[in-house]
């Protein structure tokens, strides 16, 4: 911009300036209050401007003319020395004026550009909430939800991060649904839309069987020959392996409850297991480990190493930590089923070591002395001891840094293994706790007094949840000791001295009439041939 021009022009709207605010000096008290009390709500273009007098308009004309000439960076400029010779309420009203013109709608806009993804893409992020308002904005923002099957992505995004979405979409086998392009035939966004109330729907009510103690109840009878007890087990969508007194291990079909296979070979009482897809794992009182083929069960390993009874194992990509009456720990690696060697021997407890538990940071051990001790995964080194129960240590899980553990001082312990600290004591059951697991919102224990109890974990992390509302719920079915448990979001699978093997389900729950905290059970019994 030429600097006369400039300076002109700036002459001219100084000019108009002070001539606008000796008008405002020169109004009555009453005017001047009208003026501020419309100056503080929306301002309406031109509800300040002055009366035309004199050479207002030809004025006005005049800098328009050279505004129009200039480039878009000089009227920036321009615009900006402007503004800063004005006061304040003079920026007030520039603002109202400016805010609807910077608003743009970039959903609808961007269509009109051929970047429809991009808009699906923005709103893919929306909550069920935010995407239910989002329709109701325009036809066009209904149109791009629409088209974008967004309420299929959301579903399809909770199915892969929630395992109890996901478990949902198996059993109700709406999964058939998700996680196909739009090239092949899938329903309507009006499917999901309508489908994702009646998800949530389902949730709230397993929710609420859980904390009332809803379930419908099945009871696997095993019949041992001789001893009866079962001692341990692991169960999946298919299947459910339970280890016996008996000294048998045995297959059982989840939905028939049909016994499918018995593996025989150990000399002892079958007292821990762990499958994967390839292999079976026990460990027994006759303090031999065994490798079984999960699909033929045929034995592939026999490891001979402790001197007492196997009372518990874990393993996990190639890494298998198992532990003995006799208060030694093995850490062995496992090459493959026929190919497993031992690393280390961990010693450290004055009593029999009853359970193990590791990630890639920690081992942890449990024992009969007390107390609980942490191990290094990588060097085997010892780490610390978590001192805290009264008496001897049953069981014990862990995951990041919680570790949840039962005794026989009746208590359950949950701990925080870098610092050590003991973060509540749950107290409820009547004897030992013989055996815990627990997901990111339950505790289930399980104890010599023949209960089950669920405990509300995300309330006993949290120091200031009264002692009373922690068990949610205790379940009393079993009529002998409860040795090990199992759970998901939907049901539990426990196994007693009693000789059964029980499915609480808390998903499918008969409400035709039954008392609540109680259903009719099915039962399977096992003859042997």
């Amino acid at each position: 911009m030429e600097p006369e021009v400039e300076d002109k022009t700036l002459e001219l709207m100084n000019t108009a300036v002070m001539e606008s605010q000796n008008l405002v000096d020169d109004l009555s008290p009453k005017k001047t209050t009208v003026l501020t009390k419309l100056s503080n709500g929306p301002l309406m273009t031109g509800s300040r401007k002055r009366p035309s007098e004199g050479n207002y308009d030809r004025e006005k004309e005049q800098c328009m003319a050279l505004f129009d000439q200039w480039s878009e960076a000089d009227q920036v400029e321009f615009v900006e020395h402007l503004i800063s010779r004005m006061c304040h309420y003079q920026h007030g009203h520039i603002n109202s004026y400016l805010k609807p013109m910077l608003q743009r709608d970039f959903i609808t806009a961007l269509p009109a550009q051929g970047l429809d993804h991009i808009a699906e893409n923005i709103l893919s992020f929306l909550d069920a909430r935010s995407l239910c308002s989002a329709e109701l904005v325009c036809k066009e923002w209904q149109r791009v939800i629409s088209e974008g099957m967004l309420w299929k992505k959301l579903i399809e995004r909770m199915v892969r991060t929630d395992p109890l979405w996901k478990g949902l979409s198996e059993r109700h086998q709406w999964e058939k649904y998700l996680f196909k392009n739009r090239t092949t035939e899938v329903p309507p966004n009006s499917y999901y839309h309508s489908l994702y109330p009646k998800i949530i729907q389902d949730i709230e009510t397993i929710e609420a069987n859980w904390r009332c103690g809803r379930h419908n109840l099945q009871r696997i009878q095993c019949r041992s020959e001789n001893s009866k007890g079962v001692y341990c087990l692991q169960y999946d969508d298919e299947k459910i392996i339970s280890g016996l007194r008996d000294n048998s291990i045995k297959i059982w079909d989840k939905q028939s409850l049909e016994c499918l296979k018995i593996l025989t070979g150990h000399t002892g009482s079958v007292l821990c297991l762990q499958y994967d897809e390839r292999v079976i794992v026990t460990g027994s009182s006759d303090s031999t480990v065994r490798v079984w083929d999960v699909t033929s069960g045929e034995v592939l390993n026999t490891l001979i190493h402790h001197n007492e009874a196997v009372l518990h194992l874990r393993f996990c990509n190639g890494l298998m930590v198992t532990c003995s009456k006799d208060r030694s720990i093995a850490v062995w690696d496992m090459a493959s089923p026929t190919d497993i060697s031992l690393r280390r021997v961990l010693v450290g407890h004055r009593a029999a070591v009853n359970v193990v538990d590791f990630d890639d940071k920690y081992i942890v051990s449990a024992s009969g002395d007390r107390t609980i001790k942490v191990w290094s995964t990588s060097t085997c080194e010892f780490v610390r001891t978590l001192n805290g129960h009264k008496r001897g240590i049953a069981c014990l899980q862990y995951r990041d840094r919680l570790v949840v553990s039962g005794s026989s001082d009746n208590t359950i312990r949950l701990w925080d293994i870098e610092c050590g600290a003991c973060l509540r004591v749950l107290e409820g059951h009547e004897e030992l706790v013989r055996c815990i697991r627990f997901d990111n919102k339950r505790i289930v224990s399980g104890a010599y007094d023949g209960k089950i109890k669920v405990w509300d974990l995300q309330a006993a992390l949290d120091p200031r949840a009264p002692a009373s509302t922690l068990c949610l719920r205790t379940l009393v079915e079993h009529s002998g000791r409860v040795f090990r448990l199992q759970f998901d979001e939907f049901q539990i699978i426990s196994s007693s001295h009693d000789d059964t093997i029980l499915i609480w389900d808390f998903l499918n729950v008969s409400t035709n009439g039954q008392s609540e905290g109680r259903s009719p059970s099915r039962t399977y019994t096992y003859i042997s041939r």
